[in-house]
């Protein structure tokens, strides 16, 4: 058989065969693992999502036990120092052009200060004076979804600092340019305010968070396999007709 092949010229088609198709079927096999991977993920996300909220005290000492908590539900009570909104540059594709509320609260009977997504205004409300009923005054009690930390992706801008334009969540920039670079207690995550705190007036509207998560992972599985199961039948095909014409022309 091996001479066979070797007289069909078809040993150095067949290693190429041989070493794509394992490289197809190691991507196939992968991104069937991510699937497995992105729906424990997904489940885990809708769990929260619809689960009873936690006290904030008790998210913070999960987080600092090392417990993944991102899109955990919890509740806050406090003070909006509605005078150091950050403004997080926030398109809708229903809306337009605007940004998300990122406002600093003072934790009721704590020093620290957590900062609160409240949610989108359009740029013509950017300015707080266009929307003051929805600047609570006194102690206020919002529910909300933890999100931690960002980091800067590739052709994200940089924030602009001295404009008050965010483009990634960057805590500590945040709290440096709100209190002047002032030390201050603060919770290490942010809170997304869900739509039911959307004030009176209407802005800023809660429940800007993306909790959708894309899964396009079977697709990708099923496009590998897919061509790992072409690769063996263009190959088969190519081999049977090298294999036939060796055969019909006979001993040289």
């Amino acid at each position: 058989m091996f001479a066979r092949l070797r007289t069909a010229g078809l040993i150095a088609p067949l290693l190429m065969t041989l070493a794509g198709l394992a490289i197809l079927l190691a991507l196939g096999c992968w991104q069937a693992q991510r699937l497995v991977w992105k729906q424990d993920l997904i489940a885990k996300l809708d769990s929260r999502i619809a689960g009873k909220p936690v006290p904030l005290k008790d998210a913070v000492a999960r987080h600092l036990a090392g417990e993944d908590i991102e899109y955990l539900r919890v509740t806050a009570r406090g003070r909006y120092l509605n005078g150091k909104e950050r403004y997080f540059y926030a398109p809708d594709v229903e809306l337009g052009s605007g940004v998300n509320v990122y406002t600093p609260m003072q934790i009721e009977g704590d020093a620290a200060v957590l900062f609160v997504n409240r949610g989108y205004v359009a740029d013509a409300l950017k300015d707080p004076t266009k929307r003051a009923a929805g600047l609570l005054d006194g102690d206020v009690e919002i529910t909300g979804l933890v999100r931690m930390q960002g980091t800067q992706q590739r052709f994200v801008p940089d924030n602009d600092v001295k404009a008050n334009l965010w483009y990634w969540r960057d805590l500590g920039a945040m709290l440096s340019s709100a209190f002047e670079n002032t030390e201050r207690p603060y919770v290490p995550f942010f809170v997304d305010a869900e739509a039911s705190t959307t004030p009176p007036g209407g802005w800023p509207r809660g429940g800007a968070t993306l909790a959708t998560l894309s899964n396009r992972h079977l697709e990708y599985a099923l496009t590998w396999f897919g061509l790992a199961a072409t690769l063996v039948i263009i190959f088969a095909v190519y081999a049977v007709a090298r294999l036939r014409a060796i055969d019909q022309a006979g001993p040289q």
